[in-house]
């Protein structure tokens, strides 16, 4: 009886790696030698920005923060120790959402914030 040299293990493996490689440019697409680095590396790299996407947005909403505080002639730094003062709890993802769809509301924090920075 004939040896099974080149199983459905490996043939399955190599489908899998092509199959997650799809829509990669060149070779890296359809060679599996190619595509098994692409796929590691592209693996890798989501594992990794998942992680940084948290900072990523935490300095988007500081700078929506911060651009609306201007406005309202305050800098980042003194709004948010205002905001510790006055002992408001709103987190910066709340804040920089109320600085976009509600200006209003912003404004009536910003100036609780002034209001604990003068007493």
């Amino acid at each position: 009886m004939p040896r099974a040299v080149d199983g459905t293990r490996r043939k399955d493996h190599r489908k899998k790696i092509l199959k997650i490689a799809k829509g990669y440019w060149g070779r890296r697409h359809s060679n599996y030698k190619v595509a098994k680095d692409a796929v590691a590396k592209a693996l890798s790299d989501a594992y990794k920005d998942r992680r940084d996407k948290k900072g990523d947005f935490r300095t988007l909403w500081i700078a929506r923060i911060n651009a609306a505080c201007r406005a309202q002639d305050i800098t980042y730094s003194r709004f948010i120790e205002g905001l510790n003062k006055s002992g408001v709890t709103l987190d910066r993802k709340l804040l920089a959402d109320l600085a976009v769809r509600d200006p209003a509301a912003f404004t009536a924090v910003v100036d609780k914030a002034k209001s604990a920075l003068q007493a």
